[in-house]
């Protein structure tokens, strides 16, 4: 589903430059939990901007789907993101003046379903999340745990074929970790692809391989168990 091919990302100031990703060599089948971790600075939300279109690499290639898609032009890469890849950040990311029904409506809206699909997909989700009792309500009337479970919803809404997730517990205390990992888990065992960056080593331990990563390179790749197909 996913492959890396020498990749590079050098970031250039007038006085300094910085490789964030040196040389990565990286393949991610579909149905797997990959959980990338490594230091502060080692490139692991680079590569992850990368994979998910909103960057592009200095060098290198990246495929997606068997396809050459390093050198796409932003809407190229927009248009694959809208339909192909859904994303969870540590800071939730959702839209203050938006309701929890608002905010995960929003990437239905991008891709042109009606309003009736959009209600329909919207509510079967939230129910999914157990979070349809505060559908009405906007994100910081909400715990960080609510909050994380409608990004949640908002990645999945549309079916992504793979979800991104930049510390997704992050900002949560032990038990909100606990259940956002649960729901990760759950998707990825309904066939969804996740690729998660994280620095627990307890929540690494979710995925079916966890890469580290140190100063731009893969340094270890630890496979654990066959991965739900």
């Amino acid at each position: 589903m996913i492959k890396t091919d020498n990749l590079k990302k050098l970031y250039i100031t007038e006085e300094v430059e910085t490789t964030a990703l040196n040389d990565v060599n990286l393949e991610i089948e579909k149905g797997e939990f990959v959980s990338v971790m490594g230091p502060s600075g080692c490139g692991k939300s680079t590569l992850l901007n990368i994979l998910g279109l909103l960057d592009n690499p200095s060098a290198g290639k990246y495929f997606f789907n068997g396809e050459e898609v390093s050198s796409y032009s932003e809407r190229q890469r927009a248009k694959l993101r809208k339909e192909n890849i859904g994303f969870v950040f540590q800071s939730f990311n959702l839209i203050d003046e938006l309701t929890v029904f608002e905010n995960v409506e929003l990437p239905l809206l991008y891709l042109g379903y009606n309003s009736s699909e959009r209600k329909k997909k919207v509510n079967e989700v939230l129910e999914r999340m157990e979070i349809m009792h505060r559908v009405n309500h906007f994100p910081q009337q909400l715990s960080g745990g609510q909050q994380q479970r409608v990004a949640v919803a908002r990645a999945i809404v549309s079916n992504p074929k793979i979800i991104l997730a930049d510390e997704p517990t992050g900002n949560l205390d032990s038990e909100r970790g606990d259940e956002v990992m649960s729901l990760l888990t759950g998707l990825n065992e309904n066939g969804t692809t996740i690729v998660m960056v994280t620095h627990s080593p307890t929540y690494a331990e979710y995925g079916n391989r966890i890469v580290h990563l140190f100063d731009g390179h893969i340094v270890t790749e630890n496979f654990k168990e066959k991965f739900h197909v």
